[in-house]
C-alpha cells in the first residue's frame, strides 16, 4: 500500500502545479511572540517529495506581519521564519485567517491558525500523536518482556494488545477518511492510511469525489488509486518493475537455512499453499502480528496450507528465542544478515512484516496481508 499512496501523491503534485488562474486570494495576519524582527515566508506544500515553494515574503516588526497568497482551490501551506527556524503548517480554507504563536511553546496546542480547518487539523495532530506515542510505549514494553525469562504469557497478551492497536488506528483513518469534511484533510490523512487494506480503501477513497465534487485534487487523487489498484491486481507484464514480482508471478526461490542450520527452499514447499512471511524478531510490528499469523496456521495448516518465515535477524539468538516465545511452529530460515538479507532484492519490499501468498504452482496470488484481510483472503481459498 505505500507504494500506491506515493504515486497517488505524484498526482496530486501535478495538480498542484498547474497554473494558478482563477486562483483564491488569502491573507495571514501573523502575531509571534519571543521572536525578533526578519523575514516571513509563505509557502507551498506539496503532498509528494517536492519542497516547499515560496510564494510570497513579508517582513516582520514587533512580532506582526501579513502575508498574502493565491490558489486554486484548498490546500497545504507554511509559515516560515527567515531566522528562528522551523514553519507553521495550514490550510487556507479562508480569505483571512489570523496566526498567534509563542515560539517559546513548541507544543502542538501552542500555534493557533484560527479557522475550521486548521483546527480540525491540529485535532487530527493530535490524535495521531497520541496513538503512536500509545504504541512507541507498548512496543518497548513488549521489548522489555522478550528479554526476560518466563514472561511468555505476559509476551502474548502484549502482542495481542499490540495487534488491537494497530487495528484500531486502521480502522480510525478509514472512518476519518469516510467522515472528514474537509478535502484537504482528507488527502493528509490518506498518507496514514499503509496500515489499512487495499480493498477497504478501494470502497472508502471513490466516496471522497462524491463529497468533495469541485476538488481538483481529489478527483485527480481518486483516479490515480484506482489506476494503482488496477496494476496491484493484473498481472506484471515483463518489462514492469524488472526483478521485482507481482500477483501473477513466479515467486522467486528462496534457500537459507534453517534454525537447525540446514539449508532449506521455498521450492520444496511447493503442492501447497504457501505464506512467505518476512518478518524480525527487533520489529514490533512483526511481533503484533504474529498472533494472527498463528491463529492463521492453526485454522488451516491440515488444508495443504503452511507458512515460510523469513527472518531479517542478525542475531541467532534473538531469532530462536522469537520463535519460541511467539510460537511460530512453521519453518523458519534466514541468513542472519539483517536488511542485507538475500530475499529482500528478490522481492522488493522496503519495510516489514510483508508477506506474499503463493499458489501450490508457485505463483504470487497476494502480498502485504495482515490482520483481517490475511484470514479473509484464507477464507475465501478454502471456502
Amino acid at each position: 500500500m505505500k507504494k500506491i499512496i506515493l504515486s497517488i501523491s505524484v498526482i496530486v503534485l501535478l495538480f498542484s502545479c498547474k497554473s494558478k488562474t482563477n486562483a483564491n486570494q488569502f491573507v495571514i495576519e501573523g502575531k509571534l511572540s519571543n521572536v525578533p524582527d526578519q523575514k516571513v515566508y509563505l509557502e507551498q506544500m506539496f503532498f509528494s517529495s517536492k519542497d516547499p515553494e515560496v510564494i510570497d515574503t513579508a517582513e516582520m516588526k514587533d512580532g506582526k506581519f501579513e502575508i498574502k497568497g493565491s490558489a486554486p482551490e484548498e490546500g497545504l501551506f507554511r509559515i516560515r521564519l527567515e531566522k528562528s527556524g522551523g514553519g507553521f503548517i495550514f490550510i487556507n480554507d479562508q480569505p483571512k485567517i489570523s496566526f498567534i504563536a509563542d515560539l517559546n511553546d513548541t507544543s502542538i496546542d501552542g500555534p493557533v491558525f484560527n479557522s475550521p480547518a486548521n483546527q480540525m487539523f491540529k485535532n487530527f495532530i493530535k490524535n495521531i500523536d497520541s496513538r503512536g506515542r500509545e504504541l512507541e510505549q507498548a512496543s518497548k514494553l513488549l521489548d522489555s518482556m522478550q528479554k526476560q525469562k518466563g514472561m511468555d504469557s505476559a509476551i502474548a497478551v502484549q502482542s495481542q494488545s499490540i495487534l488491537a492497536m494497530q487495528h484500531s488506528f486502521s480502522n480510525f483513518i478509514n472512518k476519518y477518511l469516510d467522515t472528514v469534511s474537509n478535502p484537504v484533510m482528507a488527502m493528509f490523512a490518506l498518507g496514514y492510511s499503509q496500515s489499512v487494506e487495499p480493498e477497504v480503501l478501494k470502497a472508502t477513497i471513490p466516496k471522497l469525489v462524491t463529497r468533495f465534487p469541485k476538488h481538483q485534487g481529489i478527483a485527480a487523487l481518486s483516479a490515480q488509486f484506482n489506476e494503482a489498484m488496477a496494476r496491484v491486481n493484473q498481472p506484471s507484464t515483463p518489462n514492469a518493475r524488472p526483478g521485482i514480482p507481482g500477483v501473477g508471478d513466479m515467486a522467486p526461490d528462496i534457500t537459507m537455512n534453517d534454525a537447525a542450520g540446514k539449508p532449506f527452499s521455498l521450492s520444496s514447499l511447493k503442492g501447497k499453499y504457501v505464506l512467505v512471511d518476512f518478518w524480525a524478531s527487533w520489529c514490533a510490528p512483526c511481533r503484533g502480528e504474529n498472533p494472527n499469523i498463528v491463529e492463521a496456521y492453526k485454522k488451516y495448516k491440515s488444508k495443504n496450507f503452511t507458512i515460510l518465515g523469513v527472518s531479517l535477524d542478525e542475531n541467532k539468538e534473538a531469532w530462536q528465542k522469537a520463535i519460541d516465545k511467539d510460537g511460530l511452529q512453521w519453518k523458519q530460515v534466514s541468513d542472519l544478515k539483517g536488511w542485507e538479507n538475500a530475499a529482500v532484492p528478490l522481492y522488493g519490499f522496503d519495510g516489514i512484516p510483508y508477506n506474499v501468498l503463493i499458489d501450490p504452482n508457485g505463483k504470487i496470488i497476494a502480498k502485504e496481508l495482515r490482520g483481517s484481510g490475511l484470514q479473509s483472503k484464507l477464507a475465501e481459498l478454502f471456502k
